[in-house]
C-alpha cells in the first residue's frame, strides 16, 4: 500500500474549484463603500459578518482576521481553542468498537480521475446502528431523503419535512457541542440570543437557492450532507452516515481513498473516491464517526468566522483545516449569503 499524500495536495490535484464557483468582483477602489444589494459581492465594514465580501476584501480592505474591525475579529488561536472544546464536548461520537472501517487501497492524486474500483470490499464492515437511535442522529437521518439529488429540479418541502428541519435544529441545540459554539459566538458579538443564532442557522443551511437554473434546487445542507449530482458528477456528499446508509442499500460503491487522518479514535477524516448509483465522486473528504452536531458545528463555525477562506482548527492536538464557500448569487436577510459548500481540506500528523 502506498503512503497517502497530504489531503490539501490531494484535493487541489483532484478538483478544479474554479469550475464550480466563479470568482466574484473585486474590492479594488470599493473599500468601506455603503452596502448595495445590487452588487454580487461587497466591501463594506460588515461584509464578513454577513458572509458576502469579495474574495480580495481581506487583502485590500482589512488588516485583521475574521471581521474587518478588530473589536470583533476572531483569531486563529481562538478558532483552535473553540474547536478543541467542541471536539471534547462531542460525547455522541462513535466509540472505537462502534465502527469497523475497511479503507483498503490508498491511491495517488494522479489516479483519482481513473474511475477504477480498487477496493473489492465495502468501506464499512460494521457500524453499531444503536448510534442512530440517539436524538440528533435520528433527526439528521430523517432529513437525508427530503431532497432530489439532481440539480435543476426544484425542491418543495412538505409541512412534515419543514418540521423535521426544526426538530433537527432543536435537538442539536440541546447538545454540549452546540452550546459551546453558541456561547463562543455570543461572546464574539455574532449573535445576541440563541433564537437569533438558530434562525440564522436555518437560513444559511436550509434556505433554498438556484444552483443550475431558475428553480430553487439546492441548499447548503443538501449539498454538504446529502449530496447532489450536477453535470454527471457527484458534488458535495461529505457525510459518513449518508455514505454508510447508501452503501448498505447497494447505492454506493467505494473505490479507493487518498488520505486517512492521524486520529486513533473517532472522529477521523477520510478522503475517498466512490460511485453513487452511476455517478462518480473524484475526491470526497468526510469526517468518520462524528456526531451530526459535531460536523454541523465546525462547518457553521468556519462559515461564520472565515466565509470563503481556509479555517484553521485543532482537534485532539492535530491541526485540521476546513474550506467553506458562500453562494454568491442570492442572499437572505440583510445581504447574508447561504452556504454553498463546506469540507475538510487539510490535516497533517
Amino acid at each position: 500500500m502506498r503512503a497517502c499524500v497530504p489531503l490539501i495536495v490531494a484535493l487541489l490535484c483532484g478538483l478544479a474549484w474554479a469550475d464550480l464557483y466563479s470568482a466574484p468582483n473585486s474590492c479594488q477602489g470599493r473599500c468601506h463603500e455603503a452596502f448595495d444589494r445590487h452588487h454580487p459581492c461587497h466591501c463594506n465594514d460588515r461584509c464578513q459578518e454577513f458572509g458576502n465580501c469579495c474574495k480580495d476584501f481581506e487583502s485590500l480592505c482589512s488588516n485583521h482576521e475574521g471581521f474587518s474591525y478588530s473589536s470583533d475579529a476572531i483569531t486563529k488561536e481562538e478558532l483552535q481553542s473553540i474547536s478543541e472544546k467542541i471536539y471534547r464536548a462531542d460525547t455522541n461520537k462513535a466509540q472505537k468498537e462502534d465502527i469497523v472501517l475497511n479503507s483498503q487501497n490508498c491511491i495517488s492524486p494522479s489516479e483519482t480521475g481513473d474511475q477504477v474500483d480498487r477496493c473489492p470490499e465495502p468501506l464499512f464492515t460494521y457500524v453499531n446502528e444503536k448510534l442512530f437511535s440517539k436524538p440528533t442522529y435520528a433527526a439528521f437521518i430523517n432529513l437525508l431523503n427530503n431532497y432530489q439529488r439532481a440539480t435543476g429540479h426544484g425542491e418543495h418541502f412538505s409541512a412534515q419535512q419543514l418540521a423535521e428541519q426544526d426538530t433537527f435544529l432543536r435537538e442539536i441545540m440541546r447538545t454540549a457541542v452546540m452550546k459551546e459554539l453558541y456561547s463562543f459566538l455570543h461572546h464574539q458579538n455574532r449573535y445576541s440570543s440563541e433564537q437569533e443564532f438558530v434562525d440564522d442557522l436555518k437560513n444559511m443551511w436550509f434556505g433554498l437557492y438556484s444552483r443550475s437554473s431558475e428553480e430553487r434546487d439546492s441548499s447548503g445542507f443538501e449539498h454538504v450532507f446529502s449530496g447532489e449530482v450536477k453535470k454527471g458528477k457527484v458534488t458535495g456528499f461529505h457525510n459518513w452516515i449518508r455514505f454508510y446508509l447508501q452503501e448498505k442499500e447497494g447505492l454506493v460503491d467505494y473505490y479507493s481513498h487518498i488520505y486517512d487522518g492521524p486520529w486513533d479514535s473517532y472522529p477521523d477524516v477520510l478522503a475517498m473516491q466512490f460511485n453513487w448509483d452511476g455517478y462518480y465522486k473524484e475526491v470526497g473528504s468526510a469526517f468518520i464517526g462524528s456526531s451530526p452536531e459535531f460536523e454541523f458545528a465546525l462547518y457553521s463555525l468556519c462559515f461564520i468566522a472565515r466565509p470563503g477562506k481556509v479555517c484553521q482548527l485543532s482537534l485532539g492536538g492535530h491541526p485540521l483545516a476546513i474550506q467553506t464557500y458562500p453562494w454568491d448569487n442570492s442572499t437572505y436577510g440583510n445581504g447574508k449569503k447561504y452556504i454553498a459548500t463546506a469540507y475538510v481540506i487539510s490535516s497533517t500528523q
